[in-house]
C-alpha cells in the first residue's frame, strides 16, 4: 500500500513539475531557438512515447573516438495537454542517474522544442532543440557550445513502431556539414 502511495506521489510530482515548466518552455520555443524553422508539428506527434520502456544505451566515451560505453536504462513517458506536450522520466539505476525530457509544441508556430532537466541540478537546460517530424522521423537541431567552441547538436527519433523506437544524438563542429554520432538509445516497451 505504501509503495502504491509513493509511486502515485512521484508521478503526481513529475506531472506537476512538467506542467509548471511547460509555460517557460513554450516561451523559449517561440523565441530565437525556433526562429526560421517551418514545421508541420501537430498535437500527438509524441504520443508514440507514452508508456513504460526499457532502454539500451550506447554512448561514445570520447569525442572523435571509437570506444562505446554500453548501459541499460528505463523510462516512463506521458502525453499531456491533449498531446501538446510530452514528459519523459529517464532512469539509469546502475549510474544512479535520472532526468526528465520535456517536449512542447508551440501551437501557433507549429514547432516542437525538446528540453532536458538533469535530476542532479533540477535546472531546465537550454537550448530547447526545435524540430519536426517528417515521414515518421523527428529531427531536432540546436546551436550549443563545447567549452568555448560553437557546435550544433542533433537529436533524432526514428524506427518508431508500436513496440519500439530509437533516439540518437550527433554533434557537428563545422556548422552541420558533417556529424559525429555520440549516443544511441534503443527503446523497447516494458
Amino acid at each position: 500500500m505504501n509503495d502504491d502511495r509513493t509511486e502515485m506521489k512521484r508521478r503526481t510530482l513529475l506531472q506537476t513539475a512538467g506542467s509548471l515548466a511547460i509555460g517557460q518552455i513554450a516561451l523559449a520555443a517561440s523565441g530565437p531557438a525556433g526562429a526560421g524553422v517551418k514545421t508541420p508539428g501537430k498535437a500527438g506527434d509524441f504520443d508514440f512515447l507514452s508508456g513504460e520502456w526499457k532502454i539500451a544505451h550506447r554512448r561514445l566515451k570520447t569525442a572523435g573516438g571509437n570506444d562505446w560505453d554500453l548501459f541499460d536504462g528505463e523510462a516512463t513517458c506521458w502525453s499531456v495537454l491533449g498531446g501538446v506536450a510530452s514528459i519523459e522520466e529517464l532512469r539509469i539505476p546502475a549510474r544512479d542517474f535520472a532526468g526528465m525530457g520535456i517536449r512542447v509544441l508551440d501551437v501557433k508556430e507549429l514547432v516542437w522544442a525538446d528540453f532536458w532537466v538533469n535530476a542532479r541540478s533540477g535546472v531546465l537546460t537550454p537550448p530547447g532543440m526545435p524540430g519536426r517530424f517528417e515521414n515518421g522521423v523527428g529531427t531536432f537541431i540546436a546551436d550549443d557550445t563545447d567549452g568555448d567552441k560553437p557546435i550544433k547538436v542533433r537529436g533524432v527519433w526514428d524506427r518508431i513502431t508500436p513496440h519500439s523506437c530509437r533516439w540518437h544524438q550527433a554533434i557537428s563542429n563545422d556548422g552541420g556539414t558533417t556529424w559525429q554520432a555520440n549516443w544511441f538509445m534503443d527503446w523497447v516497451r516494458a
